[in-house]
Protein backbone atom coordinates (compact mmCIF):
# COMPACT_ATOMS: atom_id res chain seq x y z
CA UNK A 1 0.00 0.00 0.00
CA UNK A 2 1.79 3.40 -0.83
CA UNK A 3 2.27 5.50 2.01
CA UNK A 4 -0.23 7.76 3.67
CA UNK A 5 0.50 11.31 4.10
CA UNK A 6 -0.28 13.38 7.05
CA UNK A 7 -0.62 17.10 7.42
CA UNK A 8 -0.11 18.60 11.29
CA UNK A 9 -0.86 22.41 11.47
CA UNK A 10 0.26 24.04 14.63
CA UNK A 11 -2.23 26.02 17.63
CA UNK A 12 -4.28 27.99 15.65
CA UNK A 13 -5.07 31.49 16.82
CA UNK A 14 -8.12 33.38 17.08
CA UNK A 15 -10.06 34.42 13.96
CA UNK A 16 -7.35 35.20 11.32
CA UNK A 17 -5.68 31.89 12.15
CA UNK A 18 -8.48 29.64 11.86
CA UNK A 19 -10.12 31.78 8.56
CA UNK A 20 -7.08 30.97 7.40
CA UNK A 21 -7.09 27.72 7.83
CA UNK A 22 -10.44 26.85 7.14
CA UNK A 23 -9.73 28.72 3.21
CA UNK A 24 -6.60 27.08 2.85
CA UNK A 25 -7.33 23.10 3.71
CA UNK A 26 -8.94 22.48 0.76
CA UNK A 27 -6.03 23.68 -1.63
CA UNK A 28 -3.56 22.21 0.61
CA UNK A 29 -5.19 18.84 0.65
CA UNK A 30 -4.50 18.90 -3.54
CA UNK A 31 -1.35 20.57 -4.13
CA UNK A 32 0.36 18.63 -1.24
CA UNK A 33 -1.80 15.15 -2.10
CA UNK A 34 -3.01 14.94 1.56
CA UNK A 35 -4.32 11.74 2.68
CA UNK A 36 -5.01 12.93 6.39
CA UNK A 37 -5.48 16.49 8.23
CA UNK A 38 -5.11 17.16 12.00
CA UNK A 39 -5.16 20.81 13.53
CA UNK A 40 -4.56 22.01 16.87
CA UNK A 41 -7.57 24.67 17.70
CA UNK A 42 -7.15 25.04 21.37
CA UNK A 43 -6.54 28.91 20.43
CA UNK A 44 -9.14 29.06 17.86
CA UNK A 45 -11.65 31.09 19.64
CA UNK A 46 -10.45 34.70 20.54
CA UNK A 47 -7.23 33.27 21.35
CA UNK A 48 -8.52 31.19 24.11
CA UNK A 49 -10.76 27.48 23.87
CA UNK A 50 -12.36 26.37 21.08
CA UNK A 51 -16.52 26.45 20.45
CA UNK A 52 -18.88 23.93 19.20
CA UNK A 53 -18.93 26.04 15.93
CA UNK A 54 -15.34 26.32 15.28
CA UNK A 55 -14.93 23.09 15.49
CA UNK A 56 -17.61 22.00 12.85
CA UNK A 57 -16.19 24.82 10.60
CA UNK A 58 -12.45 22.93 11.04
CA UNK A 59 -14.41 19.42 10.56
CA UNK A 60 -15.77 20.86 7.43
CA UNK A 61 -12.87 21.92 5.75
CA UNK A 62 -11.08 19.06 5.58
CA UNK A 63 -9.26 18.74 9.28
CA UNK A 64 -9.98 14.84 10.13
CA UNK A 65 -9.18 15.49 14.26
CA UNK A 66 -8.73 18.32 16.04
CA UNK A 67 -6.59 18.44 19.23
CA UNK A 68 -6.58 20.82 22.20
CA UNK A 69 -4.47 21.69 24.67
CA UNK A 70 -4.62 23.80 28.42
CA UNK A 71 -6.76 25.94 27.24
CA UNK A 72 -9.54 23.66 26.11
CA UNK A 73 -11.95 24.15 28.57
CA UNK A 74 -11.74 28.16 28.35
CA UNK A 75 -14.95 28.29 26.40
CA UNK A 76 -18.09 27.06 28.19
CA UNK A 77 -20.43 25.37 25.53
CA UNK A 78 -17.51 23.18 24.71
CA UNK A 79 -17.78 20.71 27.57
CA UNK A 80 -21.37 19.47 26.34
CA UNK A 81 -20.01 19.58 22.91
CA UNK A 82 -16.97 16.61 23.27
CA UNK A 83 -19.42 13.73 24.19
CA UNK A 84 -20.44 14.34 21.00
CA UNK A 85 -17.86 14.73 18.59
CA UNK A 86 -14.89 11.79 19.03
CA UNK A 87 -12.58 14.02 16.58
CA UNK A 88 -12.57 16.63 18.78
CA UNK A 89 -9.86 15.37 21.55
CA UNK A 90 -8.61 16.84 25.06
CA UNK A 91 -5.53 15.47 27.10
CA UNK A 92 -5.62 11.65 27.26
CA UNK A 93 -4.06 12.16 30.97
CA UNK A 94 -7.19 14.44 32.37
CA UNK A 95 -9.60 11.83 34.56
CA UNK A 96 -11.41 9.27 33.27
CA UNK A 97 -14.86 10.82 34.22
CA UNK A 98 -13.45 14.06 32.20
CA UNK A 99 -15.80 14.83 29.05
CA UNK A 100 -14.35 13.66 25.58
CA UNK A 101 -11.65 11.42 24.61
CA UNK A 102 -8.17 11.80 24.88
CA UNK A 103 -7.29 9.42 21.38
CA UNK A 104 -9.23 8.47 18.50
CA UNK A 105 -8.65 5.66 15.41
CA UNK A 106 -10.25 6.50 11.87
CA UNK A 107 -10.48 4.74 9.28
CA UNK A 108 -8.91 5.69 5.67
CA UNK A 109 -8.28 4.71 2.32
CA UNK A 110 -4.80 3.52 2.88
CA UNK A 111 -5.74 2.00 6.56
CA UNK A 112 -6.12 2.85 10.48
CA UNK A 113 -5.20 6.36 11.98
CA UNK A 114 -4.83 7.03 15.15
CA UNK A 115 -4.47 10.19 16.90
CA UNK A 116 -3.62 10.89 20.76
CA UNK A 117 -3.47 14.05 22.74
CA UNK A 118 -1.77 14.46 25.85
CA UNK A 119 -0.39 17.16 27.96
CA UNK A 120 2.90 17.73 29.63
CA UNK A 121 3.08 18.39 33.08
CA UNK A 122 6.23 21.17 33.23
CA UNK A 123 5.52 24.77 33.75
CA UNK A 124 1.62 24.17 32.28
CA UNK A 125 -1.72 24.57 34.36
CA UNK A 126 -3.55 22.49 35.26
CA UNK A 127 -0.90 19.63 36.24
CA UNK A 128 -2.36 16.47 34.83
CA UNK A 129 -1.81 12.39 35.27
CA UNK A 130 1.40 11.59 34.40
CA UNK A 131 1.96 11.95 30.71
CA UNK A 132 4.76 9.11 30.12
CA UNK A 133 2.55 6.28 31.80
CA UNK A 134 -0.74 7.39 29.96
CA UNK A 135 0.71 7.10 26.70
CA UNK A 136 2.60 3.64 27.69
CA UNK A 137 -0.83 2.38 28.62
CA UNK A 138 -2.38 3.75 25.17
CA UNK A 139 0.24 3.25 22.77
CA UNK A 140 0.01 -0.02 23.93
CA UNK A 141 -3.72 -0.57 23.72
CA UNK A 142 -3.60 0.92 20.14
CA UNK A 143 -0.84 -1.89 18.81
CA UNK A 144 -2.57 -4.63 20.41
CA UNK A 145 -5.65 -3.76 18.00
CA UNK A 146 -3.57 -3.97 15.19
CA UNK A 147 -3.19 -0.05 14.74
CA UNK A 148 0.15 0.86 13.25
CA UNK A 149 -0.19 4.94 12.34
CA UNK A 150 0.09 6.86 15.28
CA UNK A 151 0.19 10.67 15.42
CA UNK A 152 0.63 12.04 18.74
CA UNK A 153 0.44 16.18 19.73
CA UNK A 154 2.37 16.62 23.14
CA UNK A 155 1.09 19.86 24.28
CA UNK A 156 3.78 21.02 26.27
CA UNK A 157 5.77 23.74 27.66
CA UNK A 158 9.78 22.34 27.82
CA UNK A 159 11.51 21.12 25.20
CA UNK A 160 13.11 18.20 27.45
CA UNK A 161 9.49 16.49 28.18
CA UNK A 162 8.66 16.93 24.19
CA UNK A 163 12.06 15.47 23.28
CA UNK A 164 11.68 12.68 26.16
CA UNK A 165 8.14 11.98 25.10
CA UNK A 166 9.58 11.61 21.45
CA UNK A 167 12.62 9.35 22.67
CA UNK A 168 10.34 7.04 24.45
CA UNK A 169 7.80 6.46 21.60
CA UNK A 170 10.25 6.26 19.34
CA UNK A 171 9.31 3.07 17.19
CA UNK A 172 6.23 2.96 18.71
CA UNK A 173 4.39 6.12 16.87
CA UNK A 174 4.82 7.43 13.58
CA UNK A 175 4.76 10.83 14.74
CA UNK A 176 5.01 13.09 17.74
CA UNK A 177 4.83 16.82 17.00
CA UNK A 178 4.69 19.57 20.03
CA UNK A 179 2.82 22.38 20.40
CA UNK A 180 1.83 24.96 22.41
CA UNK A 181 4.86 27.09 22.51
CA UNK A 182 3.39 28.40 19.32
CA UNK A 183 7.22 29.17 17.63
CA UNK A 184 7.88 26.55 15.12
CA UNK A 185 11.57 24.69 15.93
CA UNK A 186 13.99 23.48 13.41
CA UNK A 187 14.63 20.05 14.63
CA UNK A 188 12.75 18.24 12.57
CA UNK A 189 14.16 14.52 12.43
CA UNK A 190 13.62 10.77 11.88
CA UNK A 191 14.52 8.66 14.88
CA UNK A 192 16.17 5.74 14.48
CA UNK A 193 13.60 3.37 15.21
CA UNK A 194 10.91 5.40 12.59
CA UNK A 195 9.26 7.74 14.45
CA UNK A 196 9.28 11.71 12.97
CA UNK A 197 9.69 14.11 15.49
CA UNK A 198 9.09 17.91 15.80
CA UNK A 199 9.73 19.98 18.98
CA UNK A 200 7.10 22.35 18.27
CA UNK A 201 4.83 22.74 15.30
CA UNK A 202 4.56 26.53 15.45
CA UNK A 203 1.18 28.14 14.87
CA UNK A 204 -1.29 29.36 12.56
CA UNK A 205 -1.37 33.02 13.01
CA UNK A 206 -1.29 37.00 12.30
CA UNK A 207 3.04 36.67 11.74
CA UNK A 208 3.24 40.31 13.48
CA UNK A 209 2.68 39.53 16.58
CA UNK A 210 3.74 37.84 20.04
CA UNK A 211 2.67 34.68 19.68
CA UNK A 212 -0.17 35.78 17.54
CA UNK A 213 -1.33 38.04 20.15
CA UNK A 214 -1.23 42.20 20.12
CA UNK A 215 2.83 42.95 19.94
CA UNK A 216 2.04 46.39 21.90
CA UNK A 217 0.20 44.80 24.65
CA UNK A 218 2.14 42.32 25.64
CA UNK A 219 5.56 44.39 25.61
CA UNK A 220 3.66 46.34 27.91
CA UNK A 221 2.83 43.54 30.23
CA UNK A 222 6.53 42.63 30.46
CA UNK A 223 7.68 46.59 30.84
CA UNK A 224 4.96 47.05 33.72
CA UNK A 225 4.16 44.49 35.30
CA UNK A 226 0.77 45.16 35.62
CA UNK A 227 -2.35 42.46 33.83
CA UNK A 228 -3.55 43.35 30.50
CA UNK A 229 -5.98 41.86 27.86
CA UNK A 230 -4.05 40.19 25.13
CA UNK A 231 -5.88 40.76 21.87
CA UNK A 232 -5.44 38.95 18.93
CA UNK A 233 -3.16 40.58 16.24
CA UNK A 234 -3.95 41.57 12.97
CA UNK A 235 -2.41 41.22 9.88
CA UNK A 236 -0.85 38.36 7.27
CA UNK A 237 -0.94 35.28 8.91
CA UNK A 238 1.10 32.56 8.90
CA UNK A 239 0.35 28.79 8.48
CA UNK A 240 3.18 26.73 10.57
CA UNK A 241 2.65 22.58 10.84
CA UNK A 242 4.82 19.51 9.63
CA UNK A 243 3.78 16.90 6.62
CA UNK A 244 4.96 13.32 7.29
CA UNK A 245 4.83 10.16 4.82
CA UNK A 246 3.96 6.92 6.93
CA UNK A 247 4.42 3.37 5.53
CA UNK A 248 0.77 2.45 5.88
CA UNK A 249 1.92 -1.30 7.17
CA UNK A 250 4.46 -0.59 9.69
CA UNK A 251 3.89 2.95 10.86
CA UNK A 252 7.38 3.72 10.13
CA UNK A 253 7.41 7.85 9.45
CA UNK A 254 9.43 7.77 5.93
CA UNK A 255 9.71 11.41 5.48
CA UNK A 256 9.10 14.77 7.72
CA UNK A 257 8.87 18.14 6.38
CA UNK A 258 8.14 21.54 8.17
CA UNK A 259 5.31 23.53 6.58
CA UNK A 260 5.79 27.48 7.20
CA UNK A 261 3.24 29.53 5.10
CA UNK A 262 3.15 33.19 4.91
CA UNK A 263 -0.35 34.35 3.20
CA UNK A 264 -0.50 37.55 1.54
CA UNK A 265 -3.04 39.63 3.41
CA UNK A 266 -6.09 39.70 1.99
CA UNK A 267 -6.82 43.34 0.86
CA UNK A 268 -10.53 45.16 2.50
CA UNK A 269 -12.70 46.23 -0.22
CA UNK A 270 -13.74 50.18 0.14
CA UNK A 271 -17.73 50.43 0.22
CA UNK A 272 -19.22 51.30 -2.74
CA UNK A 273 -20.14 55.36 -2.91
CA UNK A 274 -23.71 56.06 -4.07
CA UNK A 275 -23.50 57.22 -7.56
Amino acid sequence: MAPIRILFLGDIVGEPGRKAVIEQLPMLKQERALDFIIVNGENSAGGRGITPRISIDLLRAGAAVITTGDHVWDQQEIVDYFPTEPRLLRPINYPVETPGNGSVVLETAKGKVAVIQVQGRSFIQPPLENPFLAMEVEVERLQAEGVKVIVVDIHAETTSEKIAMGRMLDGKVSLVVGTHTHVQTNDDTIFPGGTGYLTDAGMCGPEESILGRNIESVVWRFKSGMPTRFPVAKGPVRLCGVIIEADSDTGKCLAIEKVSILLPETPVEAPEKPA
